[in-house]
């Protein structure tokens, strides 16, 4: 199945989902040191963030986060792709930078709704982030 999708940031992976209905801020939420979900409130508390295509709604928290991405990037312990309803720009910024200081990055798309739920922790999937026709094929 093939999956229509925005492209937030370029790029192509394949990895294995790991999804939220909840939204994430990796200021607070994801330790930068060993890609883990810390926040013991959050539904994935204790799920490795590293390599997974994460999956959730929308971010949450400070400009912050982007450093968190870019720490996380720096140790190869970054998500392999990033997939969101609604992406907002300080998300992105971490990537970005990484791209620029450490020749690392990964996509990061946008879906509707309707396809989000599409989404289920477990699925492998294909990420290709294009500015001319991104898709997520599971």
């Amino acid at each position: 199945m093939e999956i229509a999708a925005t492209c937030i940031l370029p790029g192509t992976c394949r990895g294995q989902l790991l999804t939220t209905r909840q939204p994430i801020s990796f200021w607070g939420c994801v330790d930068p040191v060993t890609g883990h979900i810390s926040d013991k409130r959050h539904e994935l508390f204790g799920e490795t963030v590293s390599e997974k295509v994460l999956v959730f709604p929308f971010g949450k928290g400070s400009s912050t986060g982007s450093l968190m991405i870019l720490e996380l990037l720096r140790l190869n312990l970054a998500p392999a792709a990033i997939i969101n309803i609604r992406t907002e720009p300080l998300l992105a910024t971490g990537p970005v930078v990484g791209k620029h200081f450490y020749e690392k990055t990964f996509p990061i798309v946008n879906v509707d709704e309707s396809d989000f739920e599409l989404l289920k922790t477990g699925i492998y999937a294909e990420i290709v982030s294009r500015k001319n026709g991104s898709y997520i094929r599971i």
